[in-house]
């Protein structure tokens, strides 16, 4: 080898190694960081929205992620499930509304008995109203890759196809936080 070209390789190795001197201590007291694999997002289409989440809506986010598990479903099918619910409900479990409810929409994915969802009592239970949405959601072909507003749209047929869009870096992001807890 060369002297030039040794003196350039004995350089940069000094280099790293005094790199990894001054680095150390201070990487010693950076943040751990954790092997956490992000969650599958197509294309977060258009302006997002975000809510605080409160306890009711963080155990229904939980409970749609456990339903979307219990299914054998990918992180993926939880995120189209939350931003829908995010959308929907804001991730509360509706009841009757009265006058200002949608015709007999319940649950967290204002689904409707008269549509054959289920009775109101099973709609309005997060396990089974998640499990019937994920039901419709594996008889869309390629839901996997689809925009995540038109796999809702495909199962929800909503009055507002493009609404769901907002919610997905939300719905990714409680995914991301929940998924291995």
């Amino acid at each position: 080898m060369n002297s030039m070209l040794r003196k350039s390789v004995l350089g940069i190795a000094g280099l790293a190694f005094t790199g990894g001197v001054f680095a150390g201590p201070v990487a010693a007291h950076a943040e751990p960081v954790h092997d956490t694999k992000p969650v599958a997002v197509a294309t977060v289409q258009g302006a997002q929205s975000k809510i605080d989440l409160n306890g009711e809506q963080t155990a229904n986010a939980k409970a749609i992620i456990a339903a979307t598990k219990k299914a054998g479903l990918p992180e993926r099918a939880a995120v189209i499930s939350i931003a829908t619910s995010l959308q929907e409900s804001k991730l509360e479990n509706l009841g009757h509304l009265g006058d200002k409810n949608d015709h007999d929409s319940l649950g967290l994915f204002q689904q409707r008995p008269s549509s054959g969802w289920g009775t109101p009592e099973q709609i309005t239970d997060p396990e089974y109203s998640t499990l019937a949405f994920l039901k419709g959601l594996k008889q869309v072909d390629g839901w996997q890759d689809m925009p995540l507003t038109e796999a809702a749209q495909t199962v929800q047929v909503s009055a507002y196809p493009d609404a769901y869009a907002q919610w997905e870096q939300q719905a990714t992001d409680i995914v991301a936080h929940n998924w291995n807890s």
